[in-house]
């Protein structure tokens, strides 16, 4: 296949070209298809150029559209970012053992210093315990 040095390195720099368009290609089709500036028709009209002029129609959409590029990304993110800690705040917040958003760390805290200003007993104070952490509560002689 490659019958000389300089065959291999052409070879390995066509290889490298040809990656590199295949990578703008996707970059490119991934800001045509999240641009909400650009309607439906718009979207299909450059799809078609891109297909049919490869080379020319991406040199066109990096010059026309090509500066909006980097902040439509960073708005993309941005958002992705945002939907993800909201995710994340109220799967946080709906996991609290008793329901009411408190950990089980702090029902047994709040029960404790009820037991040491005398308002519950040893007994009751177990339970709450058993309670917080999903157990069920057994009755102990107190």
């Amino acid at each position: 296949m490659f019958n000389n040095n300089g065959s291999f390195l052409l070879a390995t720099l066509e290889f490298f070209l040809f990656f590199a368009w295949f990578m703008c290609l996707f970059w490119i089709f991934g800001d045509l298809f999240r641009s909400k500036d650009i309607g439906g028709w718009g979207k299909t009209l450059w799809t078609f150029f891109l297909i049919i002029l490869p080379l020319v129609g991406m040199l066109v959409y990096l010059i026309v559209r090509g500066g909006g590029m980097t902040e439509r990304a960073e708005a993309a993110a941005l958002d992705a970012q945002k939907r993800q800690d909201a995710y994340i705040r109220q799967v946080a917040s709906s996991s609290g053992a008793s329901g009411g958003g408190r950990s089980a760390t702090e029902e047994i805290a709040s029960a404790k210093s009820l037991l040491d200003s005398g308002a519950i007993t040893a007994a009751e104070f177990e339970r709450l315990k058993a309670e917080a952490l999903g157990q069920s509560a057994t009755p102990t002689a107190a």
